[in-house]
């Protein structure tokens, strides 16, 4: 770690209430004498448990099931730049999991005719059955995810989020 780098603890349940968790907070209140930040903490811990949770248990927003789920949208064939396009990736992390993905036998990519440099990323039989169960396992999370909420809450949560969103890429 260089000197520009600052080590944080991990905020969990436990220690959120404790205190600054980043040594550059040493001088700020302790949590539990400032509600503003009590608060905060309360949020942003809420905040990466769903972000934990959305990348590790639903597949994350660029990884395998994504892929698969779009090239199922598409027709089952997408060239890889058009791929590329749809997601945060860079192109070698993107080749890399579809080289897994080709590996595994989900995909295969061929040449385009017409223009050698492209790709074009066809689902297998075996890729079409994954997504097929990844869409039906999205739907099924979707359905269930906010159902301890009222429609009305659902609109607010989202409304709160999109507002929370916006501030942060002003940041």
């Amino acid at each position: 770690m260089n000197g520009s780098e600052v080590e944080c603890r991990e905020v969990t349940a436990s220690n959120a209430m404790r205190g600054p968790v980043c040594p550059d907070l040493l001088d700020a209140p302790a949590l539990e004498e400032d509600p503003v930040m009590a608060r905060a903490a309360r949020i942003l811990t809420n905040l990466g448990f769903c972000g934990h949770y959305m990348h590790f248990h639903r597949g994350g927003r660029s990884g395998r099931a994504p892929i698969l789920c779009l090239l199922e949208k598409n027709g089952g064939t997408m060239s890889q730049q058009a791929l590329g396009a749809s997601f945060d990736l860079k192109a070698g992390s993107l080749s890399e999991i579809l080289s897994k993905m080709e590996g595994g036998g989900l995909i295969t990519r061929t040449r385009d005719r017409q223009d050698r440099r492209q790709l074009t990323v066809c689902l297998t039989e075996a890729g079409a059955e994954a997504a097929r169960l990844e869409t039906e396992a999205r739907i099924r999370f979707r359905t269930r995810a906010f159902s301890n909420l009222t429609p009305e809450e659902q609109d607010q949560l989202a409304d709160l989020l999109d507002r929370v969103k916006s501030r942060w890429e002003e940041l």
